[in-house]
């Protein structure tokens, strides 16, 4: 990881937003919000998927014809770039075609993005998220902060009050990232960080090959990443321990600190497959009132983790 990109990741300089189109009045508020708070630029962007340009001829003959859909893209995202100019935000469309997620990839490389932003949409009456294999697949590969606004996400009414980034962890050596970051952009926008640690509850009857947890143990182990993670940004940071179902009391937290963001860490394969089955993460993202960033952590410390869970799992 170079030594420059938590800077750059909590005060982006280049914000990618990716859009369906029909999620654009949505996003743009947040999107202008973070580009003003680091002097960023927005780069909108839009993937056509390869089914979607084909079309046929007078004799039922399917041919590839993507300039249509190019065109209604281009004319799509116009004017919210024209707006965002107006607000003095520089802004660029950009359409492309193919695999979303590995285009969304790519344009980040190709405009040096320091992050992602993205929607999310919730559906059934349990108002699971779906997530779609786009945002899953971006949260699971781009090793860039992932922000996706939820259904029920809202900017602050009053932008002067007080600003709270919760940081939901697990305490593993994966959160060190993550944690770090999250204290950047609390420090950046002026704001109080809460580190928060769920503890699963423990039911004698339900699990009697478990032990309960050890509060003391985890609280000294919160105090240790709170004491590393405030070094590195020179802010106080809250500490909380509490059981309960991680994903209700995540929400239940944010609400009660008046989260303005939620910052949530992942590794690509272990810990995003956990949170998934949980549904921690579609809870969190289908319900959160505001923003939730994600960050994957890199290749090498995850084959670290991995490792360590192989080698004890062994003995």
């Amino acid at each position: 990881m170079a030594s420059s990109a938590p800077h750059r990741w909590s005060h982006p300089r280049t914000i990618l937003v990716a859009t369906d189109l029909h999620d654009l009045a949505r996003l743009m508020p947040f999107a202008l919000y973070e580009a003003r708070q680091s002097d960023g630029r927005l780069v909108l962007l839009h993937v056509l998927s390869s089914a979607s340009v084909m079309s046929t001829d007078s004799a039922g003959r399917p041919y590839f014809e993507p300039s249509g859909l190019q065109e209604v893209a281009d004319k799509a995202l116009a004017p919210w770039c024209e707006y965002a100019r107006r607000e003095g935000v520089d802004c660029d469309a950009v359409v492309r075609e193919g695999n979303a997620a590995h285009q969304i990839a790519r344009v980040a490389r190709q405009f040096d993005a320091d992050r992602v932003l993205m929607g999310t949409r919730s559906r059934s009456k349990l108002s699971k998220l779906l997530l779609g294999s786009v945002a899953e697949q971006v949260l699971r590969s781009v090793y860039l902060p992932v922000i996706t606004v939820g259904p029920e996400a809202h900017l602050p009414v009053d932008e002067a009050s007080p600003r709270t980034v919760l940081h939901a962890t697990t305490l593993r050596e994966t959160s060190r990232p993550s944690a770090a970051l999250a204290c950047q952009i609390a420090e950046a926008e002026g704001a109080r960080l809460v580190l928060l640690h769920v503890l699963s509850p423990y039911a004698e009857d339900q699990q009697p090959l478990t032990s309960p947890p050890d509060v003391a143990a985890v609280t000294a182990e919160l105090g240790k990443l709170a004491e590393v993670t405030g070094t590195c940004c020179g802010s106080a940071v809250e500490q909380i321990v509490i059981e309960g179902n991680p994903g209700i009391e995540i929400l239940a937290e944010a609400d009660k600190h008046r989260a303005t963001l939620i910052v949530l860490g992942a590794t690509r394969r272990s810990a995003l497959a956990e949170l998934a089955r949980s549904r921690t993460i579609y809870r969190v993202l289908a319900h959160a009132v505001c923003p939730v960033l994600t960050l994957r952590e890199p290749l090498e410390l995850e084959a670290v983790v991995e490792d360590d869970t192989v080698e004890a799992a062994q003995k």
